[in-house]
Formats: C-alpha cells, structure tokens, sequence
C-alpha cells in the first residue's frame, strides 16, 4: 500500500524493516576489514594480520546470527533449494524475477559462498600467521591452530630453533590456500555487487541504501 505526499504528488511506497543493526553493521564492518586486509596484503603489516582477525571474528558473529537472529537474518529465511534458485535466475534472465523481501535464492547462496571463501582466507591466514610466530602465537594463546600447524607441518625445530623442511612446506601449502581464497571470494564480490546492480534495477528497489537504513519497499 503506498500513500500520497502533503502536496498531494507521487505516492510515497510503504517501507518496511527488514535488516536489523545486527545484519547492517556486520555487512559494512565486513566491507571495510576486508577492504583493509586486501589492500594491506603486499605489504606484510600488522594491520593486515589485525584486519583479518577482525573478518574471521565477524563471520562467527554472522554464523550465531544467522541461527537466532532476527526473521530476515537467520538462515532459515533466505538458503533456499536449488529448484528455487534456478527458478529466481530464470525469471532475474527474462527481467521477471520473483520479488523477495529479504535475500533472493540466488543472494542467500551468494552470503553462504563468501562466508565459506572468507573462512577459508582467515582460516589459512591464522596457520601462517601462527606458523610465523605472528600475532596469536605472540599472545601465548597455545590454540588448536598452533597445534595443527605443528601437525601439518611435520617438522620439528632443532637444537636452536630453526624450522625443518616440513615446517616450510607446510606454510607454503597454507600460503597458497590463503591466495587462491583471497581469490576467490574477491571474485565473488564482484559477482556479488553485479547482482545488486541487476536486482536493484528490475525490482526499482536501492539495495544499498537498504543496507544501511534497513528497510525496503514491502512490494
């Protein structure tokens, strides 16, 4: 239902909430840790080690919310089966897409596709930041990652502490995972930012602007 201006011009569309503060700040704090881990990378700086913490911290917020958060956050509402998915791609091709108030089929796999690369990223990022002696090893935290370094790695120190071959393969494996997910998901958020493009046209609904004032048209 819409309703008109105190000018009695165009009609104002109805808005309704759909993205609570929970889901709003992790999607643009995401933005700019990954953003910042991305642009720091060449330069092996602290502050890309810091920022990806920050990421790896954010997907788990994201992971408890999408299960006890609100309707439109939890996973439930938005990973749908694949019949429906192709179904929405079929009708986003011929410019007749289904409207969704929340994520579309083809968005909802698109969030769970760049939470498994960002995983993946941060994760192989701990290994070598850990196989490095970097920021968590220096924190003493004695974590599990330390440990499956040791494990994968299958090198043992010597006598004054220098790493064996199998320490170096192990952090050139992690190495690699770490690049081709970085990859990956930068990839993706490109696909990702095409399909709001293409969203926001055909249903005549600002999806960023949604994002940050979380509400959308209700039709």
């Amino acid at each position: 239902m819409s309703t008109e201006d105190e000018d009695g011009g165009t009609p104002a569309v109805e808005t309704v909430r759909v993205w609570d503060p929970v889901v709003r700040l992790f999607h643009w704090s995401l933005v700019v840790a990954f953003t910042v881990a991305y642009l720091s990378s060449e330069e092996d700086s602290a502050l890309h080690v810091y920022a990806g913490y920050v990421v790896l911290a954010l997907i788990v917020v994201r992971l408890i919310w999408g299960v006890v958060g609100s309707r439109h956050a939890r996973f439930g509402d938005f990973v749908r089966p694949p019949g429906e998915v192709f179904a929405y791609l079929r009708g986003l091709a011929s410019g007749r897409p289904r409207h969704y108030l929340g994520h579309n089929p083809a968005g909802g796999w698109m969030v769970i596709a760049l939470l498994v690369s960002l995983f993946a990223v941060t994760l192989s990022g701990v290994m070598l930041d850990t196989a490095e002696g970097g920021a968590l090893a220096a924190a003493g935290s004695g974590s599990v990652a330390v440990i499956a370094t040791a494990h994968a790695d299958d090198g043992e120190y010597g006598e004054y502490g220098e790493r064996g071959e199998g320490d170096e393969g192990g952090e050139e494996f992690w190495e690699e995972v770490h690049e081709a997910s970085a990859n990956v998901t930068l990839f993706l958020v490109f696909l990702h930012i095409a399909g709001v493009i293409v969203s926001s046209l055909l249903h005549r609904e600002n999806l960023i602007r949604a994002m940050v004032t979380g509400r959308k048209p209700r039709a």
